[in-house]
């Protein structure tokens, strides 16, 4: 039975850096009220000599520690929450986070996060394990935790409950594959500038399309990447 509590379990050698900013915001207030939970499990508790070592050096040579398989092998077995959770690992080669993917991981009862740290991860236990590859950006991070924290923060956000409003996750930039649309609030007058007439006109259907027509010009101009995507 799907539990309605969505879990993050997050493998990592430093566990004290959750949850972090987890705790405010939206994300805190949404464990609070227990639409989500997050289970951090120390790497280095699954290593068996007394120094607790999870890495050595890379075969073939080279700088930098690699990860060793055997000690994320047993992290990974003795906390596999089976066959519906989303299994993830985060690395530079992964495929690009999108909004759809986090959508698909949030549709699921839970998710469990690889992060790595040194030079890198033995190759075998990410093929062994059948981990899911994800990247958030095309730049390199000392480690995979500030990675977790943030698709941990993309994910709690569409989980039922967490946002009040439903109309704020359908307009937001990246569904539908646009970025949303420009914004204006008091006062109404700022430095001169002016908000938009057709905002102040109460003609919602105007309106409306006046933001759709923003946010596909916008897109074109920052992102044109996404509407070729989606004609794919």
């Amino acid at each position: 039975m799907k539990s309605k509590c969505f879990e993050a379990r997050v493998l990592t050698l430093f566990p004290e850096m959750f949850p972090g900013p987890l705790s405010y915001s939206l994300a805190g207030k949404a464990m609070e009220n227990k639409i989500w939970n997050l289970n951090t499990i120390n790497i280095r508790d699954y290593a068996e000599d007394k120094h607790g070592t999870v890495d050595d050096e890379p075969y073939g040579g080279g700088a930098g520690m690699i990860m060793r398989p055997d000690v994320l092998g047993r992290a990974f077995d003795e906390n596999n929450p089976g066959r519906e959770w989303k299994k993830i690992i985060l690395t530079p080669r992964g495929k690009p986070l999108t909004q759809k993917k986090v959508r698909e991981i949030s549709s699921k009862p839970g998710v469990i996060i690889v992060c790595g740290r040194y030079e890198g991860i033995d190759e075998r236990f990410i093929s062994s394990r059948s981990l899911d590859e994800v990247c958030i950006g095309d730049y390199v991070l000392s480690g995979g935790e500030p990675a977790a924290l943030i698709l941990i923060d993309a994910i709690v956000r569409l989980l039922t409950g967490t946002m009040g409003s439903k109309e704020s996750l359908i307009e937001e930039s990246f569904e539908n594959n646009l970025l949303e649309y420009p914004q204006y609030t008091r006062p109404f007058d700022w430095e001169g500038m002016k908000p938009p007439e057709v905002l102040l006109s109460g003609n919602h259907s105007e309106i409306e399309k006046w933001r759709r027509y923003m946010a596909l010009e916008d897109t074109k101009k920052r992102r044109p990447e996404l509407l070729i995507s989606e004609k794919k």
